[in-house]
């Protein structure tokens, strides 16, 4: 595959303009516009950068076992808990931030960046964007400030539980759905997928199989690979699912110590690829790989 199809791929995908994209490369944008418009050639160490970023974008085929652990032994350097999240208003305010625009931009908001800080910190109403997509910001912070608490006063005892579930729902999904805080009483498909989802009526049961396990593992990633697979496969809620699948995510990791993955919306190809492979084929090496990457990159962020 040549750069230029690289490149329109990356636009793509991760829906930049080519001034961010730009940026992303370390590039000008006319060098960028020259390089899609075939008047120039990316020198090899460009050409090398947008072979990276094209992977780290639409994802990844296979990953090595070696690369993997190593990203994994390195996640273990980015040491956060709940309690010191709470304790510290900038990094609550930028895992806030952060985590709030990027999963709910994930499932369709159109809500910019500055958006979300408006109406989380600053109260504002906004003319421009829809009363469904700024009540599902201010849902998405309650929803995170209660589970910090949960998991803060759990002393590193916190376990994922139905009612750990449902509290997170019920918060995430209060005033935009009917049903919030319950599990779905009907069958329901992901378009574009093959993934087939549980059964509404094995709901209860499915979930509870799935919360005898969670236990502090050695290996966080590899549970959480499994059970954010498992949970968005057994799709439990009418709407609502992967954000709350992502707050598990956080949960389990501040309780162990780690700082929390925080999926961008730019990776959301790559990162849908992944669980699809995780939940059909049972191969969880390239979701594991995804959830250190950015259990490492919130890492950088966030400390």
């Amino acid at each position: 595959m040549n750069y230029v199809v690289q490149l329109e791929k990356i636009l793509s995908a991760s829906k930049w303009s080519q001034e961010q994209l730009a940026a992303e490369l370390g590039v000008s944008f006319p060098a960028l516009n020259a390089w899609l418009n075939k008047r120039a050639v990316p020198r090899a160490k460009a050409q090398v950068r947008i072979q990276e970023l094209y992977l780290s974008i639409i994802g990844f085929s296979a990953i090595s076992e070696t690369d993997l652990a190593l990203v994994k032994q390195e996640v273990k350097k980015y040491s956060l808990t709940a309690h010191q999240v709470i304790s510290n208003r900038e990094i609550l305010d930028k895992l806030t931030l952060n985590l709030t625009y990027h999963t709910n931009t994930i499932e369709g908001s159109t809500m910019t960046f500055g958006d979300v800080e408006d109406v989380i910190f600053n109260n504002k109403v906004l003319s421009n964007r829809t009363a469904i997509e700024q009540l599902e910001a201010k849902n998405h912070q309650s929803a995170l400030y209660w589970l910090l608490d949960q998991v803060a006063e759990a002393k590193g005892s916190f376990v994922v539980n139905e009612d750990i579930i449902l509290g997170i729902h019920l918060r995430l999904m209060n005033g935009i759905v009917s049903d919030a805080g319950q599990y779905r009483k009907h069958a329901v498909r992901i378009m574009g997928t093959h993934v087939p989802l549980a059964n509404w009526q094995s709901i209860p049961k499915l979930i509870a199989e799935l919360t005898d396990d969670n236990k502090n593992p050695e290996d966080i990633v590899s549970i959480l690979a499994r059970i954010h697979a498992s949970f968005e496969k057994i799709h439990p809620f009418s709407d609502g699912n992967g954000r709350t699948g992502r707050l598990l995510m956080l949960a389990q990791t501040l309780n162990v110590g780690i700082a929390p993955p925080i999926v961008l919306k730019e990776r959301k190809q790559a990162y849908y690829k992944y669980l699809e492979q995780a939940q059909t084929k049972d191969e969880h090496a390239l979701l594991e790989f995804f959830i250190a990457e950015s259990i490492r990159s919130s890492g950088k962020l966030l400390l």
